[in-house]
């Protein structure tokens, strides 16, 4: 663990949460970094944020945390000691839960400076109630970590930040996986799955979009995880000759690589259309019971697109896509025809 106590500024940023929450952050860290090389920001956040983060400037710092050392009021407590110890000046709690509650509590207690980030619930209530939806497009998670920042004394100016740079990710070590990618083959990487049920593409309406791809000669791999969706993208693999899947072959680095040497990722609102942007690709991302406009999207790669049903006048019914449809089966999903996603994958590859 490092003490940079003698520096300008040791500044400590919250946010465990979801893989794609603290993917959106690693744009906003390299754009301080590259703002403030004096100073120094350490991300607090499960250990798998260290995939994410290589390549950052040497001023960016990732202080893994396993929670379940640190249980309950005592855990958090003895947790922060532990932090304080290591200097921080500075907090910007960009997660703004319990935990991150107790943590700045005792930062803020101890005489350091605490800044929170404004989830906006209040339009988000307005944007997701059942009747009278004011659709405005809300503050995006990348803006509101920003703002945070400038909070503490460290107004940022964000830019598109890919983390393979403008180029494609050496993957010859793992050729026995995927094969050789020829000049004239064109890879499509699916990430059919998400953490609820309203924001997944139903998974037979999934299969014809892989099957029209076949006919276009689309090479596609299957990317998730957990025994289900393994099974599932195993079948996929056994039915058509095209597919491959990635369902345990490789950690999140190797993930990462392999998303960067897609032509494009089609994902839904979930972490892998975070990966996808920060590994530089072009993502077709699928939307349900939630919506863009909820400032989920993060920053997209240039020339991507999105899917939705915006006939649909209950969506978005909620933030996260986690509660029960009222009609039972999403039609906000069941009624985006598979023609309607291939035809945008073929577009966005420009293929007529």
């Amino acid at each position: 663990m490092c003490n940079f106590a003698a520096l300008m500024a040791n500044i400590l940023a919250i946010r465990f949460s979801a893989l794609g929450d603290v993917a959106m952050t690693v744009g906003v860290l390299k754009a301080f970094a590259d703002q403030y090389p004096e100073d120094h920001i350490t991300l607090l956040s499960r250990p798998v944020a260290a995939a994410l983060m290589e390549g950052l400037p040497d001023n960016v710092h990732l202080r893994s945390v396993i929670l379940s050392d640190y249980k309950g009021l005592g855990g958090l407590r003895r947790l922060s000691r532990e932090l304080m110890a290591e200097g921080y000046d500075t907090v910007v709690d960009w997660h703004d839960v319990l935990r991150s509650k107790v943590i700045r509590f005792f930062f803020k207690r101890a005489g350091r400076k605490v800044t929170v980030l404004d989830k906006g619930r209040r339009e988000r209530r307005l944007l997701t109630r059942r009747h009278h939806k004011v659709m405005t497009q809300l503050t995006t998670s990348p803006e509101r970590y920003a703002k945070a920042l400038e909070g503490a004394g460290f107004p940022v100016t964000l830019k598109p930040y890919r983390m393979f740079g403008n180029g494609r990710a050496d993957i010859a070590d793992l050729r026995d996986m995927v094969g050789e990618k020829d000049a004239q083959d064109i890879w499509v990487g699916i990430a059919p799955f998400a953490a609820h049920e309203g924001k997944i593409y139903p998974l037979p309406l999934m299969r014809e979009v892989i099957k029209e791809l076949g006919t276009h000669g689309i090479r596609v791999f299957l990317f998730g995880s957990g025994s289900e969706e393994r099974q599932w993208c195993e079948s996929m693999e056994a039915i058509y000759g095209f597919v491959t899947s990635l369902i345990g072959k490789g950690d999140l680095r190797n993930e990462l690589r392999l998303i960067n040497n897609m032509d494009v990722m089609v994902t839904m609102d979930s972490a892998n259309m975070h990966l996808s942007a920060l590994a530089g690709t072009k993502t077709v991302s699928v939307w349900g019971a939630t919506h863009p406009m909820a400032g989920f999207c993060g920053q997209q790669v240039d020339g991507s697109a999105m899917v939705q049903c915006n006939e649909i006048p209950c969506r978005p019914c909620s933030i996260f896509g986690n509660k029960k449809c009222r009609y039972g089966d999403y039609p906000c999903m069941t009624l985006i025809a598979p023609h309607t996603v291939a035809e945008k994958i073929l577009e966005t590859l420009q293929i007529k």
